[in-house]
């Protein structure tokens, strides 16, 4: 099966069907790291992943996917305790770039980084600055957890419809991470979201409640949701799900 080279317009892209089996899910190069582009790739269960800005862009849609029911989050005593009583607070759409200046150093992504980088070095500076033209449009979130007023953990990701595209995620401190994803998970599901895309499975997530999902099942899904209403941001949490301090208004 031959690899698309995009043009940098228009927006098209070849069915996510057609991605390779090895590397698994790559399906094109080239296009743009532009809103439409990036718009138009979640909008197929598409998302981009490459090495560094020198290179050209690389879309993937792997088979399986690796996603979280937002009701299925398994939560462990441990963490349960640390939700409670670890003295974090908790919000969204507060510090977008703090998020993904913090994601973009030498750390993991939510699923992991595409073969042959390494973890973290595929958030280059395009890929934050496109992201954060998406976040200014209402269709990138951001998930923040705090120790007093410093950024301890967080996640981010994109929203459309009742799908929530997650991107990559980091941790300061001890299971900052894990609270960004429960905090996520639960209010997406208040919201009715359906599921939350974790793009590939790693051991992490599998023991927060990540199953994997085959690619034509879960474009089913992606298909579907384009007639659903996007959220578009800036969201905020509600006041419950905030912890110790006062929640967002």
């Amino acid at each position: 099966m031959a690899l698309s080279i995009l043009p940098p317009q228009p927006v098209r892209f070849p069915p996510p069907e057609q991605a390779l089996e090895d590397p698994n899910g790559l399906l094109a190069i080239g296009g743009a790291l532009t809103v439409d582009w990036l718009l138009a790739a979640y909008a197929r269960g598409i998302f981009p992943w490459f090495n560094d800005d020198r290179e050209p862009i690389l879309w993937w849609s792997p088979d399986p996917r690796a996603v979280l029911v937002p009701a299925s989050l398994k939560v462990s005593r441990s963490l349960a305790k640390r939700i409670r009583n670890g003295g974090f607070r908790m919000s969204l759409d507060t510090a977008f770039a703090e998020v993904t200046s913090g994601c973009a150093a030498p750390r993991t992504a939510l699923g992991r980084p595409p073969p042959g980088t390494s973890p973290g070095t595929w958030i280059t500076a395009a890929m934050r600055a496109a992201y954060q033209q998406l976040h200014e449009t209402g269709y990138a979130h951001s998930i923040e957890v705090w120790r007093d007023d410093q950024l301890a953990g967080g996640l981010y990701g994109v929203s459309l419809g009742r799908l929530f595209f997650g991107e990559s995620m980091f941790t300061r401190e001890r299971d900052a991470s894990k609270i960004a994803l429960y905090t996520l998970a639960r209010q997406v599901e208040r919201w009715g979201f359906i599921l939350i895309d974790c793009q590939v499975m790693n051991p992490h997530l599998k023991r927060l409640g990540v199953t994997e999902m085959p690619r034509a099942t879960f474009l089913r899904h992606v298909r579907a949701n384009d007639a659903a209403e996007t959220r578009r941001g800036p969201w905020r949490l509600d006041p419950d799900l905030a912890g110790p301090s006062e929640g967002q208004s």
